[in-house]
């Protein structure tokens, strides 16, 4: 009786309440997306009202212009509405989905040449106060669209530490307290995330451990 009661202690982990809040999002999401394949209005609506501070915020950290971060934010939001089968639950938390794609959609506002004096000015105002890390420079040595694509192929556990870690800029605290783990493990699991994306992107990643 003791031994199946101590097997029971091993085996009956229960279930922590980030865990808990993870599991009730992603049935949240995958409800959500079902909303949106059948363009539901309210559905779309639901999803700003959840996550559109989220976005915003990737974007505003990207272009450093309200305008241009309220621009961003609308334009992810009708890329969800206009195609949500991109959306795939099973790959991973609406919320990364749709930050990635605002990184993505900032990134590329950025370098078109409209948007390239406005990227210099908000450069040099960062300049002063930010020091990027050897990673983050390796990083942007990519074409976001490659890098986007790389991502996609990596397990959700990699591929979410890594984009709130180098895109949102998270530290690996701030990441570990998002995801409910330890901090080694969130290290550990960029380590692995970034040796796979050098593997896929080639010598453009040299440079990263």
């Amino acid at each position: 009786m003791t031994q199946l009661a101590a097997t029971q202690t091993r085996t009956d982990r229960p279930t922590t309440n980030s865990e808990a809040m993870r599991a009730s999002n992603r049935v949240e999401d995958a409800a959500l997306a079902a909303r949106l394949v059948d363009q539901d209005p309210d559905a779309l609506s639901d999803a700003y009202s959840k996550y559109g501070h989220r976005v915003y915020r990737v974007a505003y950290g990207l272009l450093r212009r309200e305008e241009l971060a309220q621009d961003i934010t609308q334009e992810v939001f009708v890329r969800l509405w206009k195609r949500p089968e991109r959306y795939d639950p099973t790959r991973g938390a609406l919320s990364s989905f749709l930050q990635l794609d605002a990184h993505g959609r900032s990134v590329d506002l950025i370098r078109s040449e409209e948007a390239r004096s406005k990227r210099e000015i908000a450069n040099e105002r960062l300049s002063s106060n930010y020091q990027a890390s050897p990673e983050e420079e390796a990083m942007k040595r990519v074409t976001s669209e490659r890098v986007r694509q790389a991502l996609d192929q990596l397990k959700e556990t990699e591929r979410d530490p890594i984009a709130m870690a180098f895109y949102l800029g998270y530290s690996y605290r701030k990441v570990a307290d998002v995801l409910g783990v330890p901090e080694g493990t969130v290290k550990s699991r960029i380590r692995s995330g970034l040796s796979k994306l050098r593997e896929s992107l080639g010598t453009e990643l040299i440079g990263i451990a």
